[in-house]
């Protein structure tokens, strides 16, 4: 067992001066009543002074997921107000109160927030936080990390603050140290290329950002990035590497959960997969079946916790061996989905696959991106083609109940704000009526540019037409505001569609690009279909009141 460090950096006095803006609203908030408040702001800057303004009026701040209906519905009767983008958000109080200096207001001990894990393998959960486990996480980061970042630093994120690992990356930590934090998550990493000249910056990123590197981006000979960060999920060794060699910086990855905070770090430079090292403040124990036992001060109390990650000692750290928790029941029988995967992808035709139980289905289900070699079977015979090939070899690794009935293929795994894999993103792809995945060219907070091939096994071409099948319209509206609750985080509530125009039909295999503009003072979201052979479609939607959540 790697026993606890004691100490870590201590906060400076910045850490107490509250943000702009945060005296304004612990005044306003003080004179509400309740207790827990709702908020999801886009902007970094002002979610900080919410946050604090919150905290400093005795509130406790409760951050969902996302905005979608369905997650402020569950919400609805948890929490007594909403804050910042929030349908029904408390207005923006009056000016800040004048002061000579910037005010050092400590934040009350009993400060807390909840938050939500991302629903990876299941249904969100909320986990509640008191602000000492906050601080104790930031003084790791410091103790850990802070060397690397020169004064100057400016700190860039593609993560949302909603989740702890932006939330303690974009938000707490830099304003804890006094460094300069971005107010918008960067829309695409090309957006980096505009800041090579201002200054050392360190970019908080997720796998699957890093995963998806695009090849203009070369910021190698240039090092503008003092450091970059990957948590969320496993980082690929290949990913890595090619993240080291455009971007000039090899990620540190950080591992940790919503549950447990951040655990440990690794860096590959000298090996593939070397081992994780606990972060300062960190023990660590092998428990029950090989699971990694953890106590911390990121922790709610002194006790140890047991993870769902099963692990192996290795040096001064330890390596890790896959979940112990992805256990599903079927037909009576358990069956661990990751050695569904591993069957998978034992073999040429497959770079990433993800199994998965569906509700109500007796059956597993698989979603899976094909390499070269398999989307050579996909384009000379469909999916059937490459679902047999696969299913031909699972008998030599699974018995029949662990074999995938259900397949779909897809360009890249679908992934939310924090770069994860849900499990409500993965069911989703089996919906008959939803989109297929998309390849995101452009996206910013009010346009968005999608490239999409129309599958010739698409649910909606069932019946439109025998025997010459089209896109309906009616499908490319609702996949129109589907991707816009996606790229702009609308509520899809369309009152109304002006100049709606259907000029050319969409055969199947079409390859389609759709443009997206969102004008948010007007309430209207503009939207353009286009391939190669020209205009399809076009109009524009006056989404419902609030729709811009």
């Amino acid at each position: 067992m790697a026993a606890a460090t004691e100490g870590g950096a201590r906060l400076t006095p910045l850490a107490l001066v509250q943000p702009p803006g945060a005296a304004r609203w612990r005044q306003r908030l003080a004179a509400m009543p309740g207790t827990r408040w709702a908020l999801a702001c886009a902007d970094s800057h002002r979610f900080a002074a919410l946050l604090y303004g919150a905290w400093q009026a005795g509130k406790t701040v409760v951050l969902p997921g996302d905005v979608q209906p369905a997650t402020l519905a569950r919400l609805k009767d948890e929490v007594d107000g909403w804050l910042g983008d929030l349908p029904g958000a408390l207005p923006e109080p009056g000016p800040e109160p004048a002061a000579d200096a910037p005010v050092a207001t400590p934040l009350p001990a009993d400060a807390a927030l909840v938050l939500y894990t991302s629903g990876t393998h299941g249904e969100p959960l909320a986990i509640a936080k008191r602000l000492a486990q906050l601080d104790a996480e930031v003084q790791a980061l410091e103790a850990a990390f802070g060397p690397r970042l020169p004064p100057g630093t400016t700190v860039a994120g593609t993560v949302s603050h909603q989740h702890i690992y932006g939330l303690l990356f974009r938000v707490r930590w830099p304003r804890a140290r006094g460094r300069r934090f971005d107010a918008h998550a960067l829309p695409y990493l090309e957006a980096l290329l505009a800041r090579r000249d201002q200054g050392p910056l360190a970019l908080v990123a997720s796998p699957a950002h890093l995963s998806r590197l695009p090849p203009a981006l070369q910021l190698a000979d240039e090092t503008p990035l003092c450091a970059l960060f990957s948590s969320g999920g496993p980082l690929a060794a290949a990913a890595s590497r090619q993240a080291l060699q455009q971007l000039g910086q090899s990620p540190i990855e950080v591992l940790g959960s919503s549950e447990t905070g951040g655990i440990a770090w690794r860096q590959r430079e000298a090996a593939d997969e070397p081992p994780w090292a606990p972060l300062p403040g960190v023990a660590w124990r092998m428990a029950d079946e090989g699971r990694l036992a953890v106590r911390s001060p990121h922790l709610p109390d002194a006790q140890w916790h047991l993870t769902a990650d099963r692990a192996a000692a290795q040096g001064q750290g330890f390596v890790l061996l896959g979940r112990a928790d992805r256990i599903v029941k079927v037909g009576e029988k358990r069956v661990a989905l990751a050695r569904v995967e591993a069957a998978l992808l034992d073999g040429p035709e497959l770079s990433a696959a993800r199994a998965l139980a569906l509700p109500g289905d007796s059956h597993l289900a698989a979603v899976a991106v094909p390499t070269p070699a398999g989307q050579a079977l996909l384009d000379a015979g469909g999916p059937p083609a490459l679902a047999a090939v696969l299913r031909a070899r699972l008998p030599h690794h699974l018995e029949g109940v662990a074999q995938p009935r259900r397949w779909r293929f897809v360009a890249e795994l679908p992934h939310n704000t924090q770069g994860k894999t849900t499990q409500a993103l993965l069911e989703a792809l089996f919906d008959s009526a939803a989109p297929p995945t998309v390849q995101w060219l452009e996206r910013t907070p009010t346009t968005a540019r999608l490239r999409l091939r129309v599958p010739p096994t698409a649910a909606v071409l069932d019946g439109h037409f025998p025997g010459q099948p089209i896109l309906p319209g009616v499908a490319q509206l609702d996949w129109t505001l589907r991707w816009a609750a996606t790229a702009f985080g609308l509520a899809p509530d369309c009152r109304t569609v002006e100049a709606l125009k259907f000029v050319q039909p969409i055969v199947p295999a079409t390859d389609v690009e759709v443009e997206l503009n969102w004008q948010p003072e007007r309430g209207r979201l503009a939207f353009a279909w286009r391939s190669a052979a020209g205009a399809h479609a076009s109009g524009r939607c006056l989404m419902a009141p609030g729709a811009n959540e």
